[in-house]
This record gives structure tokens, sequence and C-alpha cells, in this order.
């Protein structure tokens, strides 16, 4: 999420508590209201992020959790993940033992919300339309093994690889390949504003104010026909400034739920002594946190700067300092629950920091120390704890002697346009996957076109063995790649991982499917949410 990857909202002013915590959620019975779910996403529509819920621009965690409540999609992930299955779809297969011919038979009677048939030809439009558009900020780049689409009549859809790609179906379960109608959404241009259509579960309307989304409240879609099963007739997700603002709306009785993100502080707390009705429920997560480097800056363009801070970065003080149980240390992409996963970092420079280990490989680089580095985050987009972890970062590397380490926060408007122009040389960003397979936490790293528009290029890993890894369905036999791409990665330190997030939801009682409301790779789930008696 990209999102991303990105995994990233769309929007970086804050909204005020005032304006983020009205209403109530409060008095709603069973069936007697709306469910109402606490977010800290925050959703602007702007000069730089003009069209926020369309599918061909949208490319992150926040926006397509709007997106998977009411665009529909042809192949979805089950509610306990897995490999995709049909959504939109009655049948989805490749026709060919190479991968290169994927063919998706469309369920009967399908529509949009408006009413009007949804056809072959609809999916069509909707995926040409995101790759012809090619937003920058937006999703085309997972499509990028597409050749041509087919449509067979009103029912079939038949896509045409350039390459073998065995992870195409999970492409099709992503926003990226929502599916739109041609008399909502132009072809050549995107759709500005908040309005979304689509033949999802859920029809949205949007509150804004100020060109902030200020809720969205999603109503069961009547026309909806796909795998998807309802258990309440209408949600509400409600924008809230900041953890602590929306943990009071939860223990006030305001909001029923608050999803991402809870703070580290919030976690403990509800870990250990929780407001009375409220729970806290741990769950699968597949965010990843890293440092990224331009590996053209000056800083860090010598490999030897790159690994020595690998070699000195202490993961575990950092964490037990800034996130206590909210995340694990991580040395791959790869997170450690995903097959393929490899411990490459910490093969390479083990699992303890070593600046005797680091000093050596400056000085056999011949690399003057102490290296002078900014490390820049982004002070508005990640959660509470940021700000600290890149203090905790400057501290340990500082306590070496062999660098020089300033901080630098700014405002993700600011932020990611600088990344992806090359202005920092050290950078901080996070992912939440597109997909649950190894594919997505090494390819939109290290491929051309990539999410972070790095310098680094390798050609054994772009041309060779990323390729390789896609050509068969059986993604343990991919898992071999998959390590040695790691290793590289491990070798030239393009990119530093450092942690592993845990996911945490929190709910009131009387609410239902709580469990299933957010999967592994971060996605809302809503329409799992009821109203009864919690366990």
């Amino acid at each position: 999420m990209n999102r991303k990857t990105l995994v990233l909202t769309a929007a970086a002013v804050l909204l005020t508590p005032a304006l983020a915590a009205c209403g109530s959620a409060t008095g709603g019975g069973a069936g007697g209201g709306a469910i109402v779910v606490g977010t800290t996403d925050r959703f602007e529509a702007a000069d730089y992020a003009p069209a926020p819920f369309d599918p061909a621009y949208a490319y992150d965690a926040g926006t397509w959790n709007v997106l998977r409540q009411t665009v529909q999609t042809l192949m979805h992930i089950p509610r306990g993940g897995g490999e995709p299955v049909p959504e939109a779809a009655e049948d989805c297969r490749f026709t060919d033992e190479s991968n290169e011919s994927y063919r998706c038979t469309l369920r009967e009677g399908l529509q949009f919300s408006s009413g009007d048939p949804l056809t072959a030809q609809d999916v069509k439009f909707s995926i040409e339309r995101t790759l012809k558009i090619n937003d920058e900020n937006g999703p085309a780049v997972l499509l990028s093994t597409l050749d041509t689409i087919e449509t067979k009549g009103d029912d079939t859809v038949v896509f045409h690889l350039k390459t073998p790609d065995a992870t195409f179906p999970y492409k099709l379960s992503t926003p990226a390949a929502g599916i739109v109608s041609s008399k909502k959404y132009q072809g050549g241009a995107l759709r500005p504003g908040f309005d979304v259509d689509g033949s999802g579960p859920y029809t949205m309307k949007a509150e804004v104010k100020d060109n902030q989304l200020v809720r969205a409240v999603f109503t069961k879609n009547d026309k909806y026909k796909g795998d998807l099963k309802l258990k309440n007739d209408k949600v509400e997700l409600r924008s809230f400034a900041d953890s602590a603002a929306m943990g009071e709306a939860l223990e006030d009785g305001d909001i029923h739920m608050m999803s991402r993100s809870l703070s580290p502080a919030q976690i403990d707390e509800l870990a250990g002594n929780p407001p009375k009705g409220v729970k806290l429920v741990p769950m699968p997560g597949l965010e990843i946190r890293y440092l990224g480097f331009n590996t053209e800056a000056p800083a860090v363009k010598e490999k030897a700067v790159r690994q020595a801070i690998a070699a000195t970065v202490d993961r575990s003080a950092l964490l037990d300092k800034v996130y206590g149980k909210a995340a694990e240390p991580l040395y791959s992409l790869v997170p450690s629950s995903v097959g393929g996963h490899v411990n490459s970092f910490f093969n390479k420079y083990g699992g303890e920091p070593d600046a005797s280990a680091a000093a050596a490989l400056l000085r056999r680089a011949d690399v003057a120390t102490p290296v002078k580095l900014t490390l820049n985050y982004t002070t508005d987009h990640y959660g509470d704890g940021t700000a600290a972890e890149f203090e905790a970062l400057k501290a340990q590397l500082n306590a070496t002697k062999l660098f020089d380490v300033t901080v630098q926060g700014t405002p993700w408007a600011d932020y990611r346009p600088a990344q992806k122009k090359g202005e920092y040389a050290v950078y901080g960003l996070g992912w939440f996957p597109d997909f649950p397979d190894a594919d997505n936490f090494l390819a939109p790293f290290l491929e051309e076109g990539n999410f972070l528009n790095t310098p680094y290029a390798n050609g054994t890993v772009r041309n060779k063995l990323i390729p390789e890894s896609r050509r068969t369905g059986d993604r343990t036999v991919a898992a071999q790649t998959f390590g040695r791409i790691q290793d590289i990665v491990a070798e030239d330190v393009p990119v530093l991982p450092l942690w592993q997030a845990k996911q945490y939801v929190a709910a009131r009682d009387g609410i239902t499917g709580v469990e299933w409301s957010v999967n592994s790779i971060s996605d809302l789930q809503l329409w799992e949410l009821g109203r009864g008696v919690s366990g």
C-alpha cells in the first residue's frame, strides 16, 4: 500500500479533534444505526491529490480501504488470507502452462450501484484507463506485466501478459484493477473530489469540509452481487486527528471500533488495563518500516556507508524504546510470516550492533569519519512514534562516533514529492503490501519504475530474478529465487529494513466480527462487522 503501498495516505492536513470527532455512535441498538469505525487516516482533495478515491490515482492503504468497500474487483483475498478467489468473477484461471494468458468469466447479472449493467467491456475500460492515465502517484506500475485485454461477449475477459506472471491474480484483487463505469469516469482523466461509484458491497456518501473528508458513510448496496456476505447495513468511517482523540471517542462510546493506527502507549494500556466494555484484538499484520537510500547522493553513494549503518542499527533497542508490543525486528524486506522470507540482514550483519565491524567497513573503503548524514522522516503520516524512532536512530549512530547525524521532519505533502525527486540521501518510509506474496515486498522497491524512484538498479535482480520468480504458480518453488534477491539487497543496502508491525484494533462490547474486520495486509473488511454478543 504501494501502498502502498504503497501503503501511504494521500492527505497531510490534520483534522482538528472538534471536526473529526463530531457525532455520536451511542443509542443505536442492533440494526439501530451505523457501526462507527475510527481511523487516523486523513484524506484531502488538493492540487497534489486531486482525486483521492479514483482507482487510477489511489495507491495507499487509507484510500484503498475506501475503495475496497465500494469498487468491485474480479478477485479478492479471502477473509482469513491466502490465495485470491473470485469476487466479481465467477471463475478466473490461467489458460496456458507459462502463466501468460489469464481468463475471467463474470458473475451473471452484475450491476453498478446506479443499476447499469456491468460487463466485460467495463472491466477492459477500467484497467486500460488506469494504464492510460498512468499517474505518477498511482498504481499503474502494478499492472506492468499486462500487454492487452480481450473481451469475448459480455461476460468473458482475457488478459494477455508480456511475460509470465503468477502473481497476476493477486494484482486483479487490488483497487488498481477496480471496475468503474465509463458513464461516471472519463477514459483519459482523473475524477476529482471524493465521489465513488462502483458495484461493491456498499455505496459511499462523503461528508466534506474545507476539502477534507470528515466522514465516509457506507450503506449496503442492494445491487451488489459478489462473494462477500454483509453482516450490517451501514458503517461509518470517521477520521481523527490522532490516536489519542480516537481513543477518547472509543472510551466515550462515540465510536464502536478504532483501527489504524493505535499508538504504542494505547496498545500497552489496552492490553493491561482496558476501559470497561472495550477489548483489544491482536491480528496478523504485514506492514514494514525501513530506511531508504538515494544511492547517488554523495553522503551514501559509497556502499560501505550503507553497510556500516546496517551493522550499527540496534533494532531490538529501537523497538524497546519506542514501539514496545507494537512491532518486532525485521531483517529482510520480506516479513517473517511471508513465504520466501530469509533473514538476510541478520545473516550478513548479525543481530547485535557491531561498531567495530562498521568501522572496518568504512576504513577499507577509505571513508572519512564521522560521516555526516541527515535522516529524514515525515511528521504526520505514520503515527505518533515516528519522531521518537528517528531520534533513537540518531542516538544509536552518533554513539559510535562514526557518524554525525541530524534528523529532519517534514509534512507528508512535501515529504513524498521531495523523496521521489531524490532530495533526501536517507529517508524513512513504510509499506503496506498490495498482496501477501514475497514478490510485493521486493519488486516495488527494485524493478524499473519502482515505488521509491530509486537510482539503484541491479541488472541480475531486475532482468533475471524477478521475472524468474513470477514464472511458477507454486510460490514455494520461487522461494529460492526470493532468497537470492534478499541476499543481494543485504549486500548492496539500497534499503534497510527495520521492523515489522503487529496489528491491533480495539472495539466496544456488542460489536461482532472484529477479528475479521482487518486482514493481514491491513485491508478494512467492514462487511464483517455486526451487532450482538461479542466474544
